[in-house]
């Protein structure tokens, strides 16, 4: 026995001076791992044949009513007593079980496939052949689960659906377990392939025998004694003898054609006649193998054995175009070949085709001559799925060798060959604009719409797809003069006074600014680069309550550069950088700079509901010399009028909720006392321009807005557009020019061609275009944004780690979630491709999903027994920080999940305090937190999120995430900011496996937006897309 080989052998001892030599080191190590191949092998002979695979012929014996119980199957060609009542049904299946080695053979010895995988001491298996067995047994159970009335002891072979059978019984042979029969005399073989299929033989009259024909390594083997094990091999018993066994995988995959010759249910009567063979006369001969054969070939092997019979060869394969017309005008275009494993090899697609049907872009770049490659799959839309229709399509049809299948309504497409007739009337009056001309175009009597046919040959298309699927060329000589018209249109860059346009017509100098690639900047703002660029010293106002950090003097002299010209801007440093203060600074600035005797004329303040007490705390902090009133009620419902709280004031402070609200009293003292400025605190809030919001502050007279916000883009430019429309108009181009020129190149795909001749570099192109409008854009709104953050200004800010914690939901819960999870997006799916309008329904779905993945009681309460694994692991982190002595906030964007959480906490002892829009007691609320013990603050994300200062916290829970990362990070940054003397710990509790990882890898992409256009960088694109909607529901 070798030593135990964990233990390093000893260094041979050296040898006498007088004794024999000692071995040498290196056959003591050969030696020794020559012992331990040896070792194995005979633990390996000590158990060899313990347990044997025992095969049996079984009859099916079903129950019936008066035998309702027993087994459901007999040993077949057994002796029957004389009193046996038991009726067999005459279907034969091959049975297999475990049988262990006694002293009078084989035998059950209590082992099964249901108990066998724990019996493996008890029966001194081998853990080799141990795990054989059960690996059997997993996998037929893993394709059929045991049903009501199946034989316990037995499994069917018929029913094994994994071709990997095979390998597990070849592997049988080297684990030392043999395939037995059952009873004497039995005999099992595993045979190496077989091979079914048809043979053909000549008769003396010229006719064709036709017969099924079955071979075992080349050998005969009686077809009816065969049948199929799953789709993949055989076995083979002579029923008068059932106890000797052959079996063999086939050579290729059973077929339909293959089970129908075995005595498939409903093909007995095939099975039969072509195990007798059939005869097909000499007058038929013809026939069967022109009409006949090549159908029989795409199931089966059909050859000659004795070579009576000169088979013609195979037919190639069809080459089948499958056209698929969607809605739209959209035509898709597959090729696949038609064929079967015993067709011939298919030839070159192009020998099939008529030349120059398709284009060269279509084939394979790397496709030889006299290769089968297909033609790629392809997606016409409009005029071109029109023309390939009505064009390419003919052609095909009843070519040889070819087929075309269609799916869907084929379009009643057609082309308008006539030749165009084209009236353009000037209307009497010059008040009517381009649009409004008189342009009527008719072809073939058919009437073109203008306004599609004005937009083609604007773009310089060559065709024009008409919405009842006729189309016309555009290279018709007789639309030149429209043509022309058009070109004179897009050519207003040159605009003169002799082309007689009236300033009524079109918006012309509105379109002038669209069409223009560049626009004259406007006097004040030129006046301002220098000053922005390097901002005078300008002293910190006398009436500050506060040391200005280096930075923060910086932003205060960009503020007040602004101001001085009378041009607005963004502040948009880094959340928890004081921009609060730097915007005090500013206004205490304006107030110490006002002339004597003047009218004091205030600062309008805005900023979200719970952001408000804060503001006013704040400038009492910083700037007690201000007189700063707030607004609480709209001017209807508050004891004091809107002009009499702005009178006297220096600042006065309220929401964007009562300004949307009460939007006409706060342009009426714009109007009457005049307001000195608007500060838009958060501003985000107002970054949609079509909103009621961003309306009621556009249309205030005051002479200087700033906008404050950390996060002046969340998802897409146009945010950015919104607010420098706000507070420094004009700067920019129209939405919808700033769109084209900024939006769609840098956010966007390409348009235009992208393959094929002329095509260029399209990707090296595409990034040289977003480069150069992105640096124009970072040009353009240099002046007008400030942005630093925490990493360039504020280093000596704590240390903030974050952390993703992976919550596995409770199986239960698991089920619930993927239920729903099918039914929404099947839902959903259908849905994105038209998510402008669905928007609403595609949200619902997502959020019900986002809650789903929170906790099933949010959706449905009878669901209130299922565990909730966010919840558990939230409270096991909230006990040890709360042991340890810190304070937490806790976030999420449902307060129907924060209410749960609070009973969680309230039941397990745990104090804390709560936060949500319907508090109405904000300030009391956070200064309990701030001042009080409370060890855990919960917070709704739109609440709380913003605007707070809680540094008395340093650890940071967030139960959802948010689609983009920005309202995260200002939840995150109400604990760490200036101000925070700890670490800041955060963590994100995602559901594994949910909508919630989707929803985290999309923040991965949204965050490169804010540092492309303000902090340098990659960049993202917009909003939630329909391609980022698939992505979460994939």
């Amino acid at each position: 026995m070798p030593a135990d080989p964990a233990t390093p052998a000893a260094p041979a001892a050296p040898a006498s001076p007088t004794g024999p030599a000692a071995p040498a080191p290196w056959r003591e190590v050969v030696d020794g791992l020559l012992a331990w191949g040896g070792a194995g092998e005979a633990r390996g002979v000590e158990r060899a044949g313990r347990a044997a695979l025992q095969l049996e012929v079984r009859e099916l014996t079903p129950r019936t009513r008066d035998r309702w119980n027993g087994p459901t199957s007999r040993t077949a060609g057994a002796r029957r007593a004389a009193d046996d009542l038991v009726r067999g049904s005459g279907e034969h299946r091959l049975a297999a079980r475990p049988v262990l080695r006694t002293g009078r053979g084989w035998a059950r010895g209590g082992a099964t496939w249901s108990n066998l995988p724990h019996l493996q001491s008890r029966l001194d298996l081998d853990d080799d052949q141990h795990r054989w067995f059960c690996q059997l047994g997993a996998l037929h159970r893993a394709a059929r689960p045991a049903q009501p009335g199946d034989d316990p002891g037995w499994l069917f072979l018929d029913d094994f659906a994994n071709p990997v059978l095979w390998e597990l019984l070849d592997q049988a042979r080297g684990l030392g377990v043999p395939l037995v029969g059952s009873g004497a005399g039995a005999r099992v073989r595993l045979a190496g392939r077989a091979v079914l299929g048809l043979d053909a033989a000549g008769t003396d009259d010229g006719g064709i025998r036709l017969a099924a024909r079955l071979t075992v390594d080349d050998e005969p083997v009686p077809v009816g004694d065969a049948h199929p094990i799953g789709t993949h091999g055989l076995w083979v018993a002579d029923l008068a003898r059932p106890r000797d066994v052959l079996l063999a995988p086939t050579a290729a995959p059973l077929t339909p054609h293959h089970l129908a010759l075995l005595g498939a249910p409903g093909g007995r009567t095939v099975a039969d006649a072509l195990g007798a063979g059939v005869v097909v006369p000499a007058e038929g001969a013809g026939e069967f193998l022109r009409e006949h054969l090549p159908a029989l070939r795409a199931g089966l092997d059909v050859g000659s054995a004795d070579g009576s019979v000169d088979l013609p060869p195979p037919a190639p394969p069809t080459l089948v175009l499958t056209v698929t017309h969607a809605p739209g005008h959209v035509l898709d275009l597959a090729w696949r070949w038609d064929g079967h494993r015993g067709s011939a090899p298919a030839p070159d697609p192009r020998t099939l085709l008529p030349r120059g049907l398709l284009p060269a872009t279509w084939w394979p770049e790397d496709a030889a001559p006299g290769d089968a490659a297909l033609p790629r799959p392809v997606t016409l839309r409009d005029v071109e799925a029109a023309e390939f229709a009505t064009t390419a399509l003919p052609r095909l049809a009843g070519r040889r060798g070819v087929r075309v299948d269609t799916v869907g309504t084929p379009p009643a497409y057609r082309e308008l060959q006539g030749t165009p007739v084209l009236a353009v009337t000037a209307q009497p009056s010059e008040q009517h604009d381009w649009f409004d001309l008189g342009v009527t175009v008719t072809v073939d009597g058919r009437t073109v719409p203008f306004v599609p046919l004005f937009s083609a040959l604007a773009k310089g298309r060559r065709r024009l797809l008409l919405v009842d699927g006729s189309y016309l060329s555009l290279d018709h000589p007789a639309l030149e003069p429209l043509a022309d018209l058009i070109a004179e249109a897009r050519d207003l860059a040159e605009w003169e006074t002799g082309l007689r346009i009236s300033r009524h017509q079109t918006s012309l100098w509105s379109d002038l600014a669209d069409l223009a690639d560049e626009a004259e900047t406007p006097e004040p703002w030129r006046a301002l680069l220098a000053d922005a660029a390097a901002p005078a010293p300008v002293p910190v106002p006398r009436g500050l309550r506060a040391d200005l950090r280096p930075y923060q003097v910086e932003g205060f002299r960009w503020l007040a550069a602004l101001w001085r010209h009378g041009l607005g801007g963004v502040l948009a440093d880094d959340m928890g950088l004081g921009k609060t203060v730097q915007t005090l600074a500013l206004v205490q600035h304006a107030a110490e700079q006002r002339a004597d005797g003047s009218p004091r004329r205030p600062f309008l303040v805005v900023a979200p509901t719970s952001v408000v007490p804060n503001w006013v705390a704040e400038a009492a902090r910083f700037t007690p010399g201000l007189v700063v009133r707030r607004v609480e009620q709209t001017d209807a419902a508050g004891p004091t009028p809107l002009a009499d709280l702005a009178a006297g004031a220096d600042v006065v402070v309220t929401s964007y909720a009562l300004l949307r609200l009460d939007a006409a009293a706060y342009r009426a003292v714009g109007d009457d006392v005049g307001w000195a400025g608007l500060v838009l605190d958060e501003a985000q809030q107002v970054k949609n321009a079509a909103s009621r919001g961003h309306e009621a502050a556009r249309d205030l007279a005051v002479p200087f807005t700033l906008a404050v916000t950390g996060t002046p883009v969340e998802n897409s430019l146009t945010e950015l557009h919104a607010l420098l429309a706000l507070t420094t108009p004009g700067l920019l181009p129209s939405a919808r020019r700033f769109g084209d020129r900024y939006v769609r190149p840098i956010e966007g795909a390409a348009t235009g061609i992208s393959s094929g001749p002329g095509a260029g570099e399209v990707p090296a192109d595409r990034e040289r275009v977003r480069a150069e409008r992105l640096a124009t854009l970072r040009r353009r709104i240099r002046p007008f944004l400030l942005r630093r953050t925490k990493d360039l200004v504020a280093a000596d800010l704590p240390a903030k780690q974050e952390q993703t914690l992976a919550v596995e939901l409770a199986p239960e819960h698991r089920a619930v979630y993927d239920r729903y999870l099918q039914l929404e997006r099947q839902k959903v799916l259908g849905l994105v491709d038209d998510l402008d309008r669905q928007r609403f329904i595609v949200y619902r779905s997502l959020t019900l999903l986002r809650m789903l993945a929170l906790d099933p009681r949010l959706i449905d309460p009878g669901l209130a027994g299922i565990p909730a694994a966010k919840a558990d692991a939230l409270l096991e982190q909230i006990a040890d920080v709360v042991a340890e002595g810190h304070r937490a906030l806790v976030f999420s964007q449902f307060t129907s999940y924060l209410a749960l959480v609070a009973e969680r906490l309230t039941a397990a002892g745990v104090e804390f305090a709560y936060l949500d829009g319907s508090t109405t007691r904000r300030a009391d609320v956070i200064d309990g937190f701030r001042e009080g013990d409370a060890p855990v603050f919960l917070l709704s994300l739109k609440a709380g999120g913003t605007g707070l200062n809680l540094t008395e916290a340093d650890y940071v829970f967030l139960l959802d995430p948010w689609w983009n990362p920005a309202a995260e990070q200002q939840a995150v940054d109400r604990a760490h900011r200036i101000g925070q003397h700890r670490h800041v710990m955060v963590y994100r509790l995602i559901a594994a496996g949910t909508i919630e990882e989707k929803v985290v890898a999309l923040q991965a992409r949204k965050a490169a937006l804010v540092d492309a256009v303000i902090d340098d960088g990659d960049l993202f694109g917009s909003a939630l897309t329909a391609d980022e909607v698939r992505d979460l529901l994939a």
